[in-house]
């Protein structure tokens, strides 16, 4: 549970599963997000996504896994977390409010100014309109 990749992967489960659909697309995003950040080979990725996804199901909220971060992250890299966030509500191709809310309420517990979260929306929003455009 003090592992910041475990609790990255257990914030990602919890941000596709608010709306209460988890579609393959954002299950393919986890991957992809996980992959990139870790350089994980396909058994370190497999046993990553397990213990992430056990850890949310087990967890009554997600402070323990902001706090974490919190801990391991620096400034830039809280902000650059919260746009990872972003990329996962926009997965899907719809940016649903329960989502929404866990992104806004994960930021603030990370110390991430509604400013920067702002900013980090639109640029996964940008990039995931390049994304289907480009």
């Amino acid at each position: 549970r003090d592992d910041p990749r475990v609790a990255a992967a257990a914030l990602f489960f919890h941000v596709i599963d608010a709306d209460g659909v988890v579609e393959p697309t954002e299950r393919r995003k986890i991957e992809q997000l996980l992959q990139d950040a870790y350089s994980l080979d396909d058994r370190q990725l497999a046993e990553l996504l397990e213990a992430g996804e056990k850890a949310e199901d087990e967890s009554i909220d997600f402070y323990a896994f902001t706090s974490v971060l919190k801990r391991s992250l620096d400034a830039d890299q809280r902000v650059q977390f919260i746009e990872l966030l972003w990329e996962l509500v926009y997965a899907d191709g719809v940016r649903h409010e329960l989502e929404e809310s866990v992104v806004s309420r994960v930021a603030e517990l990370m110390g991430v100014s509604d400013r920067d979260r702002v900013i980090m929306r639109q640029q996964a929003e940008h990039k995931t309109d390049m994304d289907d455009n480009g």
